[in-house]
């Protein structure tokens, strides 16, 4: 048996200058006309904006359960008491700083003591590491 002959197709022309002028212009006409790749959606600018942390966007339209107003598909929603709703309905969250500072602040009223304040036998003038009493 023989083995097969591979016949090779005669290399095709490279189009001439004209040609290659041509076919650049009609590809410009079609990119002008809109032809081309798909504009991006305008959603994507929306995504582009980072969101307030706990917030997203809504999937579906729907209620606040806050203030019972509608909101749309899209529009950013966070947590609220019984669901989900309009950012400003949400109750403030303190942060640890606030929450820490409300603490404090509370112990002081109440009168407690902190490991900071000064003892009952520092005297003034003195260092308050030197407690002894004066010779």
């Amino acid at each position: 048996m023989r083995a097969p002959v591979h016949i090779r197709a005669p290399p095709q022309k490279r189009p001439g200058k004209a040609q290659r002028e041509a076919i650049k212009r009609a590809q410009a006409a079609k990119k002008k006309a809109g032809g081309g790749k798909p504009a991006a959606k305008k959603t994507a600018a929306k995504k582009a904006v980072p969101l307030p942390r706990g917030s997203v966007r809504a999937a579906y339209p729907g209620t606040c359960p806050a203030c019972f107003k509608d909101y749309a598909k899209g529009e950013v929603i966070t947590k609220v008491t019984e669901g989900w709703g309009h950012p400003g309905c949400a109750p403030r969250q303190m942060s640890a700083a606030e929450r820490e500072f409300a603490r404090n602040k509370a112990r002081i009223e109440s009168g407690e003591k902190f490991r900071g304040q000064k003892p009952p036998d520092w005297r003034r003038g003195a260092s308050p590491s030197s407690t002894r009493p004066a010779r």
